[in-house]
């Protein structure tokens, strides 16, 4: 697979607490040179990453991240303030407690609250797979599907896993027709891009592609 290719699909995050606004600039740059899907950062640096990059790289943020339990009216008021500063994109996390309690009606309400407040931008879900069982992966696969959202997306990377290539093939088997995947957390190596591509994934939630790039020199 060429690998402009895979990084065309590769959303280059950096969401560590210690990040820095100059580890933010060095991602942007990274994006116009190897011209990734978007880049993933906190939402307090979307308005100097708009002001920074212009029109050049699509800035995605998270919204009630990384456990989910923020209150559906906080992380509304999240999404339309990431949207003001000027996100192309949101990936929000689920409320796995209200998932797991058996609630499906809770969680597809937030979620659908949060597509209508970023009409017009990308919206992936997060719901944490590393957490799930097999059930409730396929339910998520349903909740999204019904939900107007635009992708299903792995996991935060700040849990005790990432994506997984069994995950991924099952995103593929269940989710609705027209639903992106995004395989997310974990990905270290152009050989687990490929893997994940080629079992269903859309986008990629990485740091790691990019810095393999650019040590060798392969774009």
């Amino acid at each position: 697979m060429d690998i402009k290719e895979i990084l065309g699909k590769c959303d280059h995050t950096l969401l560590k607490q210690e990040s820095r606004w100059e580890d933010i600039k060095t991602i942007l740059d990274d994006a116009k040179k190897y011209h990734t899907a978007s880049v993933c950062i906190p939402p307090c640096y979307i308005k100097r990453a708009r002001e920074y990059a212009g029109d050049e790289v699509k800035l995605c943020t998270v919204i009630g991240f990384p456990n989910g339990s923020h209150t559906t009216k906080t992380k509304v008021f999240e999404t339309k303030d990431a949207i003001e500063d000027g996100a192309d994109e949101v990936d929000m996390v689920i409320n796995i407690g209200e998932l797991k309690t058996g609630n499906d009606e809770y969680v597809l309400d937030e979620i659908k609250q949060i597509r209508k407040a970023s009409e017009g931008k990308i919206l992936k879900v997060i719901i944490e797979t590393c957490l799930l069982t097999e059930d409730e992966k396929i339910r998520m696969c349903d909740i999204v599907t019904r939900s107007g959202a635009d992708y299903i997306k792995t996991s935060t990377g700040f849990s005790t896993g990432g994506a997984t290539f069994e995950d991924i093939a099952l995103f593929a088997e269940h989710v609705g027709k027209g639903i992106g995947i995004k395989a997310s957390g974990g990905i270290s190596s152009i050989e687990d891009a490929e893997k994940f591509i080629e079992l269903g994934a859309t986008r990629l939630g990485t740091s790691r592609i990019v810095k393999i790039v650019k040590e060798k020199g392969l774009a």
